[in-house]
């Protein structure tokens, strides 16, 4: 079995939907409505073209996607200052022979934490979705954060720092930012 791991482009747009649609059929039984589960070939194709969005292929076939949305886009909501995955999907038949945790841990170490050097990446899922948070969690994720999707979806959002050095010092330089008297800072020991 011979697997790559490479950068979509527009011509990719057609498996990765494939993809989506198989992977996500489960939440689309749910009732759970990512744009994941909704997504036609345009916005595929704008999401490939505007993010970076990986894709793993087993044997020349597509095994496994996921798209990174950096922060500075502009017109799109963004809660943290990093980078967010997006559209996480594994083939059906695939799921649990490793080739997500392949993708993500090439995503997240290979490209986000030794070439991007982002000190820390976040994702969200459905807060009533049975299996996905606890992935995340067993993967170094914590939550940070909870509201509902545009679609009324209850979202937790979940981080995991890459670069702890640089992610504190951003930490405590976002703190003096946002409190400039510097009271957080004192009652956190940072200051």
């Amino acid at each position: 079995m011979a697997e790559a791991i490479r950068i979509a482009g527009a011509a990719d747009a057609p498996a990765v939907l494939d993809l989506l649609r198989a992977a996500y059929q489960p939440l689309r039984e749910m009732g759970i409505r990512f744009t994941a589960v909704t997504a036609d070939l345009d916005l595929v194709r704008r999401t490939v073209e505007r993010h970076t969005t990986f894709l793993l292929e087993r044997d020349g076939e597509a095994a496994a996607t996921v798209s990174v949305r950096f922060p500075w886009p502009m017109g799109e909501g963004h809660l943290a200052s990093y980078p967010f995955l997006h559209w996480f999907a594994v083939a059906p038949n695939l799921k649990r022979q490793g080739v997500g945790s392949a993708l993500l841990r090439h995503v997240e170490n290979g490209f986000l934490r030794d070439q991007v050097k982002a000190p820390a990446v976040y994702l969200a899922t459905a807060m009533r979705h049975p299996w996905l948070r606890g992935i995340y969690e067993r993967r170094g994720y914590q939550a940070f954060h909870r509201q509902p999707s545009s679609r009324g979806e209850e979202m937790v959002f979940l981080r995991k720092i890459l670069l702890p050095e640089i992610y504190r010092d951003l930490e405590v330089a976002e703190l003096r930012r946002s409190d400039p008297d510097g009271l957080a800072l004192v009652q956190a020991g940072a200051a």
